[in-house]
């Protein structure tokens, strides 16, 4: 995993990837170009020479053949996981802050399962796990999008969580037997100062 500072002036851009930034506003532009940026660095990380990551449908990252990857921005961070295991068929990063999501939220976000797992913990903690597992989705939803390209809410995926090992276990309700999203996934969490960041990976 890569980091780049949104904040800071425009990297260096490579071939086509200035084609998605060309109708953005500058705070825009810098996320995008941060997030690419440590995608080349990710990429370097594995000892693969720096290649353009171009924009598809749902302005999803267009990974090069033989990698897969995931990036995600907040204010002050961009991050990006790159892959070449061939088993690996899809990867999700998502970085959210770690404040409490306000409980009128939390039946839009959680299964009846996850509610109840919720009312298990701390009053103090519900807000807080609540937002975790948001963020623990939006992980998953990125990463199944990569394999089907179907945009899906909250409810269509629960997990369930492990706090003594920061693991997680995802599921797609309704896929289609026999699909590779109607395995489990598997992911990991963690807090990092003020943010939740959660990653997800998708095996063949």
């Amino acid at each position: 995993m890569a980091w780049a500072d949104p904040r800071a002036p425009m990297p260096r851009l490579i071939g086509d990837e200035v084609l998605a930034i060309e109708q953005e506003g500058a705070v825009r532009a810098r996320e995008y170009s941060a997030g690419r940026a440590a995608a080349h660095a990710a990429m370097e990380q594995l000892g693969h020479v720096p290649r353009p990551v171009l924009q598809g449908k749902g302005a999803a990252p267009v990974w090069p053949q033989g990698l897969t990857g995931s990036i995600s921005h907040s204010a002050r961070d961009s991050l990006a996981v790159v892959s070449d295991d061939p088993n690996i068929l899809a990867l999700g990063l998502k970085i959210g802050p770690a404040i409490a999501l306000e409980s009128a939220s939390w039946p839009v976000v959680c299964k009846n399962s996850e509610m109840h797992w919720l009312a298990s913990l701390g009053p103090s903690q519900r807000g807080h796990f609540a937002m975790l597992l948001k963020c623990i989705k939006h992980a998953i939803f990125k990463a199944q999008f990569q394999i089907t390209g179907d945009a899906l809410a909250f409810h269509d995926i629960e997990v369930r969580i492990d706090l003594s090992t920061n693991f997680f276990q995802g599921r797609v309700l309704g896929a289609p037997s026999g699909t590779v999203v109607d395995k489990p996934c598997g992911g990991r969490f963690a807090l990092l100062s003020d943010c939740f960041v959660a990653g997800v990976e998708w095996r063949r």
